[in-house]
C-alpha cells in the first residue's frame, strides 16, 4: 500500500492562528519596508552629497589654479602654488613654520592684487550654487512628502494642453486630433479623448473626457445633447451653459458696410477678440458611442453634429454604422437649407461611403481643398486615375484640366441604368494650419464654382466640400461663397453671424484667428473688385 505523506500540519497551523497574528505581521512588514525606503533615501541622498561636494571642491580648486595663471604663473607653477595654499589651508593652526607662515602669506597678497575679483567671485559663487543644489536634493530625497516640487515637476503636473487646431488641438499624435487647421500652432480648443484599445475595430468606441467652450475657457461647447435619430426639437436638451453658447450663435451679428469691411480686415487685435468671443460648437463625442463610429472618423474629436448630420440611405435603418458618414449639411444664403456639404477627407474605411453619400445626394461638385499629404495623409486620393467602382457606382474620369492653382475632373457616375456628370476641383494651394499666400487665386475658385452651382442640372443636390478634418479650410471657402452673394445682393456683409450659422450646422467651421481675418482679406478683396466693375 501507498502511504500519503503529505503534511497538512502548516495549514492547519495558518488557521489556528489568533485573529491579531495576521494584522501584527502585517504591520512589521509595512515597518521594514518603510524602513527600507528610508535607507535607500539616505543612501540616495549621502551619494549625491558626496557627488556634488567633490564637484564643489574640484569647481574652487579648478577657479584658483586658472586665476593663478591669469596672474601670470604657467599651468605648472600655478598647480604647484595651488597645492601649497592646499596646504596651508589643510594644516592646523600654528602647526606651520615662519617660512611656511610667510610663503602663504604672500600668496594671499598674489591672489588679492589680482588686477579684479571679479573671476574669484564667481569660482565662490558657483561653489556656493553647488553646494544649495546638493542639499535641497538630499531634503527632497530625505522628505519628499514635506518638500516642494521643482519647477520641472509642477510644468509635468499640469495636465497637457494640445494643441487643434486643432488641433494640436494632437495632433494623440498633433496632426492627428484636428485638421487643426490651426492647430497649432494655433489652439482653439481642448478635446481629449480615450479609445478603448480592444483587438476588434467593431467593438471600438469613444469616451468624452473634456471640451472648452473657447479658447481659456472650461464650458462645455456642445449644443446637441439629443442622440442620433432623436426627433426632439434641436436644443431641447441643452443645460444652462450650453444653452447660452446656443443663444450666442443664434444672436452674434456684426454688419460692416464696404468702409467698415476695409478698416476691419486691417483690426488684427478687434478680429481676434470676436474670434475667440464665438463658441466652437463641437458636438459632445458621447452622442456617437456607437462600436464600430471610430473606424469611421479621420480625428477622433472632429465629429459631426447630431441635428444636421448626413444620413446615408440603408437596407436595416436601425444599423446606424451602416447610416453613418462625417459628414453635415450647411445652409446658405438667407438661410437657404442643404445647399453645401461639409466633410472630412475620406481614410481608407469610408470612400465607398463617400460616393454612396455623393450619389444620394446628387451632388453635381465637389471641392476638394487639401493635398493628400501633409507631413501625415491629409486625405485619401478617393477618385480614379481612369476608372473604378465603388459600392456599386461606377466612376470614370472624362477629362481633366490642369490650373494653376487647382486641378479640375469631369467624371462621368453610373448606377443602375442612370448616369450623372460630376465636377472635381481640386485646391492645393492652401497649406495645412496656414492661410493661402495670395487671395486672388482662391477667390477666382469660389466664384467659378458657384457659377458652376447655377448652371447645374435641375435637382441637382448641395455641393460638397472637404479639407482634411472638414471644418477650417472648408468653413472658410463656404463662408467666402455665402458672403459673396451677400455683398452683391445687400453691399453688405455680415460675417461674424455667416460663421455663427456654420458652426450651428458643423462645429469649429473657421478653425483659427487666421483663417478668420482671412475671410475678411478675401471679402475685401472682392468688394473693391466689385467696385471697379461697378465704376466702369
Amino acid at each position: 500500500m501507498t502511504r500519503d505523506t503529505t503534511e497538512k500540519l502548516p495549514i492547519a497551523d495558518t488557521q489556528q492562528q489568533p485573529k491579531g497574528a495576521g494584522q501584527h505581521s502585517q504591520n512589521a512588514l509595512q515597518h521594514a519596508c518603510h524602513c527600507d525606503r528610508w535607507c535607500e533615501r539616505l543612501w540616495r541622498a549621502g551619494v549625491m552629497a558626496g557627488g556634488l561636494l567633490g564637484l564643489c571642491l574640484l569647481s574652487q580648486i579648478t577657479g584658483v589654479w586658472v586665476l593663478f595663471m591669469v596672474n601670470g604663473y604657467g599651468a605648472f607653477p600655478a598647480a604647484h602654488k595651488v597645492l601649497d595654499l592646499m596646504e596651508y589651508l589643510l594644516s592646523p593652526l600654528g602647526a606651520c613654520s615662519p617660512g611656511e607662515e610667510e610663503m602663504s602669506q604672500s600668496m594671499r597678497r598674489e591672489l588679492w592684487r589680482m588686477e579684479t575679483l571679479c573671476p574669484l567671485l564667481a569660482t565662490l559663487f558657483l561653489g556656493i550654487i553647488i553646494v544649495g543644489i546638493g542639499v535641497l536634493y538630499c531634503l527632497r530625497n530625505v522628505a519628499p512628502e514635506h518638500f516642494p516640487a521643482f519647477p520641472e515637476d509642477r510644468r509635468q503636473s499640469v495636465s497637457h494642453q494640445p494643441s487643434f487646431t486643432y488641433s494640436q488641438f494632437t495632433e494623440a499624435k498633433q496632426d492627428d486630433v484636428f485638421d487643426l487647421e490651426p492647430i497649432p500652432e494655433t489652439p482653439v480648443f481642448d478635446c481629449f479623448m480615450d479609445v478603448k484599445a480592444e483587438t476588434d475595430p467593431t467593438t471600438l468606441t469613444v469616451k468624452q473626457v473634456g471640451l472648452q467652450e473657447r479658447r481659456g475657457s472650461n464650458v462645455s461647447l456642445t449644443l446637441d445633447m439629443c442622440t442620433p435619430g432623436c426627433t426632439e426639437p434641436y436644443g431641447a436638451l441643452l443645460s444652462p451653459g450650453e444653452q447660452s453658447a446656443q443663444d450666442h450663435l443664434l444672436q452674434a451679428s456684426n454688419v460692416l458696410t464696404a468702409g467698415e469691411l476695409h478698416t476691419k480686415a486691417l483690426d488684427d487685435a478687434a478680429l481676434q477678440a470676436e474670434f475667440f468671443e464665438t463658441p466652437m460648437n463641437f458636438v459632445d463625442p458621447k452622442e456617437y458611442n456607437y462600436p464600430g463610429v471610430v473606424r469611421k472618423n479621420r480625428y477622433k474629436t472632429i465629429l459631426p453634429n447630431v441635428h444636421s448630420r448626413v444620413r446615408l440611405d440603408a437596407m436595416d435603418e436601425d444599423d446606424f454604422l451602416s447610416t453613418y458618414i462625417n459628414a453635415n449639411y450647411i445652409r446658405g444664403y438667407g438661410g437657404e437649407e442643404k445647399v453645401y456639404i461639409a466633410t472630412q477627407g475620406p481614410t481608407v474605411n469610408t470612400v465607398g461611403d463617400f460616393w454612396r453619400m455623393v450619389w444620394q445626394e446628387r451632388s453635381p461638385i465637389i471641392v476638394t481643398i487639401t493635398n493628400v499629404k501633409e507631413k501625415n495623409e491629409k486625405c485619401t486620393e478617393y477618385w480614379p486615375e481612369d476608372r473604378v467602382t465603388h459600392e456599386g457606382i461606377e466612376i470614370t474620369i472624362t477629362k481633366a484640366i490642369q490650373t494653376d492653382d487647382y486641378r479640375l475632373r469631369m467624371l462621368s457616375l453610373k448606377c443602375d441604368r442612370e448616369e450623372r456628370s460630376l465636377w472635381l476641383y481640386w485646391y492645393t494651394s492652401w497649406p495645412d494650419q496656414k492661410t493661402p499666400d495670395k487671395a486672388p487665386p482662391l477667390l477666382e475658385l469660389v466664384l467659378e464654382v458657384e457659377e458652376a452651382r447655377l448652371r447645374a442640372p435641375p435637382k441637382s443636390g448641395p455641393v460638397i466640400v472637404h479639407c482634411s478634418a472638414g471644418i477650417g479650410r472648408t468653413g472658410c471657402f463656404i463662408a467666402t461663397t455665402i458672403l459673396c452673394k451677400q455683398l452683391r445682393t445687400e453691399g453688405l456683409v455680415d460675417i461674424l453671424k455667416t460663421m455663427c450659422q456654420l458652426r450651428l450646422d458643423r462645429g469649429g467651421m473657421i478653425q483659427t484667428p487666421e483663417q478668420y481675418q482671412f475671410v475678411h482679406h478675401v471679402l475685401s478683396l472682392y468688394e473693391k473688385k466689385l467696385s471697379c466693375s461697378a465704376g466702369e
